[in-house]
């Protein structure tokens, strides 16, 4: 099973960020955090490295379920969507699949919620 979902988009980096944003609100996500790894590299380690965007999307209502699921799940939340620019210029975004990075626990109910968020993300990049 994989990890994640991806795309590549043969657009612009900041027309990249809008469809994300956009398909992440169509299916009731918005974007908690933002990691800029390829800054955050350069200000700590003084290294090059390719654009690269971590960014922290939640559903408020699937979010919810998964924490009345199960006490510690806040660990493996929110959901990750990365944009990076690939050797041709391009954009690559990939989600999580967040059934895969919860199969370790043993949460049935969890597991439905899980089920219900990577049908969503799933739709998310295949709508990008």
């Amino acid at each position: 099973m994989s990890y994640h979902f991806s795309t590549v988009l043969s657009c612009s980096w900041d027309e990249a960020r809008q469809k994300i944003e956009s398909a992440l609100k169509d299916e009731g996500f918005g974007i908690l955090t933002e990691i800029n790894v390829q800054a955050t590299l350069k200000a700590k380690l003084g290294v090059d490295f390719r654009p690269y965007v971590i960014l922290g999307a939640c559903n408020p209502v699937f979010a919810h379920k998964a924490l009345q699921s199960e006490k510690y799940i806040g660990t493996m939340l929110p959901c990750n969507v990365i944009m990076q620019q690939n050797d041709r210029g391009e954009v690559e975004v990939s989600a999580v699949d967040p059934v895969a990075s919860m199969q370790a626990i043993e949460n049935q109910q969890l597991a439905l919620v899980a089920a219900e968020v990577r049908e969503k993300l799933i739709r998310v990049v295949a709508n990008l």
